[in-house]
């Protein structure tokens, strides 16, 4: 029986990964394969209880794991600790650099009941459907840090290696070839001698696509773009720090980055989380919006066990739900039927029956 590691984290991590974990069991009721739960720290929960970010059991655990599924991880009660030790950079970064999880994938396709929930105009947003791949574990954040004196300074090294630039951009051909063939690379060529390099590999990774129309953009272009024109996207693949800010932005064409899931590869491993973050302001009140976790659950479906049909039967489920005019608080307008995160995800359920 193929073995899932939890890790609910921080925040709403604690109110979103069981409503993903009651959606996952009720898909799988009657089906040949289940999928054994089991469930370890990581974050500030871990912080707290064993004095590490990501403890070594959880290590051995999700090294151990088919698959992983991850909450949120973060809050004020850990900003003063030193970068290393924070449950972002200790935990989070951590563990995708641990297991090699070199691939970020975030689909956002509009759904018609949604339209109005996004901030941008209608005509702008009714026809979006990308995907933005994002390298996850080189760039700016792994790089070396430090601090300098006379006078104080800061400093963060921004390095990709050939290998590292290859595979992502490989992956963005392979994605955009079952797609509508077309990828765009986003850097920052004009300025970042990085981003010149990165250009010259995905040039030189295109020979092997000749079918695929590749564009460059560079990212301050993208992200206006992303607001002005975002249907021109099919597959956008950049670095790091670039794509943590641009998921993000493309997250709110749906109108909340709520509704975002991610999957997380290293060609035979995957960790599955929603975009957003542990949003402290909310947690412990069943406000949350479950619907990215569930969602991300498909995606493990999908891309770690092959159960495909499984994985779209969980994206009808959510797309009816939204459609009988049920929505989380982060969604609603006047006149939408209001659930809190228990009971939206209990709606997602009886929608798969």
């Amino acid at each position: 029986m193929p073995n899932v590691l939890v890790l609910p984290g921080d925040g709403i991590g604690l109110e979103i990964t069981p409503e993903a974990v009651k959606v996952l069991e009720a898909v799988l009721k009657d089906h040949p394969q289940s999928l054994k739960f089991e469930y370890g720290l990581i974050g500030g929960a871990a912080i707290d209880e064993v004095g590490k970010a990501l403890p070594d059991a959880t290590l051995e655990a999700a090294q151990a794991a088919d698959a992983i599924l991850l909450g949120s991880v973060g809050g004020p009660k850990w900003d003063t600790l030193p970068a290393p030790q924070r449950p972002e950079l200790g935990g989070l970064l951590a563990i995708r650099k641990a297991l090699g999880l070199f691939a970020n994938i975030r689909p956002v396709k509009m759904l018609p009941m949604l339209v109005d929930a996004s901030t941008l105009k209608t005509e702008v947003v009714k026809n979006v459907d990308l995907v933005v791949l994002r390298e996850l574990t080189g760039g700016l954040y792994f790089g070396e840090k430090g601090r300098g004196t006379n006078p104080r300074s800061a400093f963060d090294n921004l390095i990709y290696t050939e290998e590292e630039i290859q595979r992502i951009v490989e992956l963005g051909f392979q994605t955009a070839m079952k797609r509508r063939k077309k990828l765009c690379s986003v850097d920052k060529a004009n300025v970042l001698e990085s981003s010149r390099f990165w250009r010259e590999i995905t040039l030189e990774v295109a020979k092997n696509y000749p079918e695929v129309e590749l564009t460059h953009m560079y990212v301050d272009n993208a992200a206006m773009q992303l607001v002005r024109w975002p249907e021109q996207f099919d597959v956008i693949v950049t670095e790091n720090m670039f794509g943590d800010i641009l998921t993000d932005l493309a997250s709110m064409l749906m109108g909340s980055i709520g509704m975002i899931s991610s999957a997380s590869l290293n060609g035979s491993k995957g960790l599955y989380e929603p975009a957003h973050g542990s949003a402290p302001d909310i947690a412990g009140k069943n406000i949350a919006n479950p619907l990215a976790t569930i969602l991300s659950g498909a995606l493990m479906l999908r891309y770690s066990f092959g159960l495909e049909e499984e994985a779209q039967k969980i994206e009808r489920a959510v797309e009816q739900v939204l459609q009988e005019g049920y929505r989380t608080a982060d969604l609603a307008k006047p006149g939408d039927k209001v659930l809190g995160t228990r009971e939206m995800g209990d709606a997602v359920v009886k929608a798969l029956k």
